[in-house]
């Protein structure tokens, strides 16, 4: 990965970088891209269809087109590009802001603290050792925020997942921290043979029910309800662990690992995905920003390289690993027991 020149002009971008972010994530939470997919409309109308003040308005919606957000015709109506109108609209199967109003509300705040973080070893989210999820799940508003973000974050590497992995050789699959189901049913809609379903706190149960019904898969897909701290984890061909391991320490982490073997038959796999940080620790930055990430809001959690996560998976018995990227982002490592 080429690393752009450092110029004191790049220096400052990167300085400035919040604001494009913050632009990003309010035209989102406005709906902004939502409203547009209705076609072109004027300043006034947009403005007073998202109810913003007249002050900013115009230049709110001409940094959109400015970053490539937005589109505004010689008339001076502003509409949505191709990928906005696919990815940021929230009544499409595509819709990817979910992750973005999870990173707005719980992230976005959380990182001006990113000093006090790095100078003290501590997370400043109030996390514990069981992390965020007491409360996440404990306020069923939170609780639906919180999963919605993790389906439009797994929505990209899950059907990345369901073309690079050979699962015409196996039946099964679990997904641990399933959240409302994504990951399981891109890949049974993928393929046809597959079974199986998703293991998380029991809160969780009536969100993958609903969204796995939506998607005509409850007959095949089912809840496993569980603390993967204190119950063995259910038993498949195929267990994925995904964006699961960079939020617990170095104990917890080889401990999921080890009941992740338990669980799995002869000849079973495991897959686990994330940013994973490039090996050599130069130029992957957002699987670096991710770790800090960790930092910030979990109590031991970090992000690690592939070559860190079959070290740890050969440690506990794991054979024939291997690494694959999945997307811009994401990299996947598969053990087999």
């Amino acid at each position: 990965m080429d690393i752009p020149a450092l110029t004191s002009d790049r220096i400052v971008k990167l300085a400035f970088a919040f604001r494009e972010a913050k632009v990003v994530l309010s035209a989102v939470e406005l709906q902004v891209f939502t409203i547009l997919t209705e076609g072109p409309l004027d300043l006034e109308t947009l403005r007073n269809r998202i109810g913003i003040d007249q002050r900013g308005a115009r230049d709110f919606f001409d940094a959109l087109v400015a970053l490539g957000l937005l589109e505004r015709d010689k008339d001076g109506r502003y509409a949505n590009t191709p990928e906005t109108d696919l990815d940021l609209d929230h009544r499409k199967p595509s819709y990817i802001g979910a992750e973005l109003d999870h990173v707005n509300t719980q992230l976005y705040a959380r990182w001006n603290s990113l000093t006090p973080a790095l100078r003290t070893g501590r997370a400043q989210s109030g996390a514990g050792v069981a992390g965020n999820y007491p409360a996440f799940y404990s306020d069923p508003v939170t609780l639906e925020a919180f999963l919605k973000g993790m389906t439009g974050a797994t929505l990209s590497p899950a059907k990345a997942l369901a073309v690079k992995f050979p699962w015409g050789d196996y039946q099964t699959v679990i997904d641990i921290g399933c959240a409302q189901g994504c990951l399981p049913v891109q890949i049974a809609q993928a393929h046809s043979h597959i079974t199986g379903g998703g293991f998380d706190l029991p809160p969780v149960k009536s969100a993958f029910d609903s969204y796995v019904r939506q998607h005509g898969l409850s007959h095949r897909l089912q809840f496993c309800s569980g603390d993967f701290f204190q119950h063995p984890l259910p038993g498949a061909d195929v267990l994925v662990m995904g964006r699961v391991l960079h939020n617990w320490d170095m104990a917890q982490k080889k401990m999921l690992l080890r009941k992740a073997y338990e669980a799995l038959p002869a000849g079973g796999a495991l897959i686990v995905y994330e940013r994973m940080i490039d090996d050599e620790r130069r130029s992957n930055a957002l699987g670096l920003l991710s770790s800090l990430n960790m930092l910030v809001m979990t109590a031991g959690g970090f992000d690690y390289t592939s070559a860190d996560c079959m070290d740890w998976m050969q440690e506990t018995g794991f054979h024939h690993l291997q690494s694959k990227v999945l997307t811009s982002e994401q990299s996947m490592v598969i053990g087999i027991k």
